[in-house]
């Protein structure tokens, strides 16, 4: 079965990995999940990512998850813009995910960002996901 919303699927098995107690997932690498990965780390969520490579040659994004205390570090994260119904906010409408304290990832034209770096520069996009 195709996937179509490959985003959402992506966040999907970084919350599954968390609740199942894992610490390592694996994921098809592409762009724009790297920058995800990249955002995620920069903001304390997983302890790192690396491109990996299976026996055939494709590439993949190994994500090393974080517990606190035995927790997973991510609370909550979710997909906000989808596949049937696109978000696209300016960067004065970016919403603060818990009053500051989680973040939201945009996809903009400067590339992925949190939303901290979208209203520094004055850049808006869509919102693909928010994690506390």
């Amino acid at each position: 079965m195709s996937v179509h919303d490959t985003i959402g699927d992506f966040i999907t098995v970084i919350r599954n990995a968390g609740l199942a107690g894992k610490t390592v997932c694996l994921y098809p690498h592409s762009k724009l999940r790297e920058g995800l990965a990249r955002i995620l780390k920069a903001e304390g969520f997983v302890q790192d990512f690396r491109e990996s490579t299976d026996n055939t040659n494709h590439k993949n994004l190994e994500i090393e998850l974080k517990y606190v205390d035995g927790v997973h570090a991510i609370a909550g994260i979710q997909r906000t813009s989808k596949p049937g119904c696109r978000r696209y906010y300016g960067y004065r409408e970016i919403p603060r995910v818990l009053e500051g304290l989680g973040v939201a990832i945009l996809s903009t034209p400067k590339g992925v960002m949190d939303d901290v770096a979208a209203r520094r520069e004055k850049v808006g996009g869509e919102l693909l996901c928010c994690v506390w």
